[in-house]
């Protein structure tokens, strides 16, 4: 990996909490000129010309301009090419997201399985078509026909890119090298105080897929649809564990900061996030790894509002952040495994892919990728699973 990739990591990393509560640029007003307008809960059949602007709800780092490092920008050539100007609200959280989909200001959403199906189910999202996304046909195929993404076969969005949350540690202090999540959930762990872990809802599931390996008398199948007893269990687990967490994390920065300092020496973590604590000369060597029980993660993707007031705009943006190029710029700045098959061959690191395990299907079927918890269980336990707002009541008092 390139002294230069590591660089522009660390600057991204640097820049994302800064960024979560800044506005790229503007929506612009209500321009319908070229595009149907309102709500549809139909995916089109056929494009036509672009409306002159496309207002986005993104991650940081997935809608890039230049604006962050001159040397970083997938869009304006898009702006060029379309006549569609790209306005780019960042979005903190899946929450937020949603929320802010809600409103109707805005076309589309890169969305995370913790939120897709609640756009889905309040109908704030449309099927799309991806007959008229052209670059679709190149996303490695894991990666398409998910349940967070498509719906009794319809698909609601076209699939960006996807990583795993990895257990990470400090070599020179947790010894033996750990090989399981039981690492940070052992009561009588002697790096109680040091322990991290990811501070969001979603986190719960973690908890369940350890279980699930575990405690196999509990019948979890799958990690986000559990029942009262395989919930409560999980719970039980998550509150004790908080007795041994030092602090929590939700951004690259103060993950990255405590490894540095020692301040944290094992827990949940993403590859980019390891990258940047192994290249920064003044932390302690560490290794991440994905666990014997495997891990959750995220498989990101892009939707579009049903009530978008540029569709056209939508549908061409969507082509072309899963294009090769695109692709492979945004993996390699975010930090993530591409959706697109042939943007390896285009990374400026060579090894880039093979860090991210791109198109290592083996590996990314260890991965539960996140799902939006429903009350609906999926199998033959009928509505009898704890939905997202149970999860969210849950997490709030296990932190206390």
């Amino acid at each position: 990996m390139s002294a230069d990739l590591r660089r522009r990591w660390l600057v991204f990393a640097v820049l994302t909490l800064a960024l979560a509560a800044l506005t790229a640029a503007g929506c612009g007003g209500d321009d319908d000129s070229g595009g149907s307008s309102g709500s549809s809960s139909e995916a089109p059949t056929k494009l036509g010309k672009g409306e002159g602007q496309v207002n986005l709800i993104a991650w940081g780092g997935y809608v890039e301009d230049g604006s962050t490092d001159p040397n970083v920008d997938w869009v304006s050539d898009f702006e060029k090419q379309t006549g569609c100007q790209v306005n780019v609200k960042i979005g903190a959280t899946s929450d937020e997201m949603v929320t802010l989909m809600r409103t109707g200001k805005y076309d589309g959403v890169s969305a995370s399985g913790d939120a897709t199906l609640r756009l889905i189910a309040g109908g704030d999202v449309a099927p799309v078509n991806t007959d008229l996304v052209p670059n679709y046909k190149d996303v490695f195929d894991a990666l398409k026909d998910q349940p967070f993404n498509t719906v009794d076969g319809v698909n609601y969005g076209i699939p960006h890119g996807r990583g795993a949350n990895l257990l990470m540690y400090n070599k020179d202090v947790v010894k033996p090298a750990p090989d399981s999540w039981g690492a940070v959930f052992d009561p009588k762990s002697p790096y109680k105080g040091k322990i991290t872990a990811y501070d969001n809802p979603i986190y719960i599931a973690d908890a369940a897929l350890y279980l699930k390996a575990t405690k196999p008398d509990l019948g979890i199948d799958n990690v986000y649809e559990l029942d009262d007893k395989q919930f409560n269990a999980v719970v039980d687990l998550l509150k004790q564990q908080r007795g041994m967490i030092g602090e929590y994390w939700s951004d690259y920065t103060k993950e990255q900061s405590a490894f540095t300092s020692g301040d944290t020496v094992l827990g949940t973590t993403w590859q980019v996030i390891a990258n940047l604590v192994q290249a920064d000369k003044k932390s302690p060597p560490v290794e991440a790894i994905l666990p014997k029980e495997g891990a959750t993660g995220w498989s990101d993707t892009w939707m579009v509002s049903s009530g978008a007031k540029h569709p056209n705009c939508m549908y061409k943006w969507m082509n072309h952040i899963v294009s090769p190029q695109a692709n492979a710029q945004m993996a390699e700045w975010y930090g993530e495994a591409p959706a697109n098959s042939k943007s390896c061959a285009l990374t400026e690191a060579k090894d880039f892919c093979k860090i991210f395990h791109a198109d290592d299907e083996a590996y990314f079927a260890k991965v539960a990728y996140w799902n939006t918890p429903r009350k609906e269980c999926g199998d033959d336990r009928g509505s009898t699973c704890m939905d997202y707002s149970e999860w969210v009541k849950a997490w709030t008092e296990i932190k206390g």
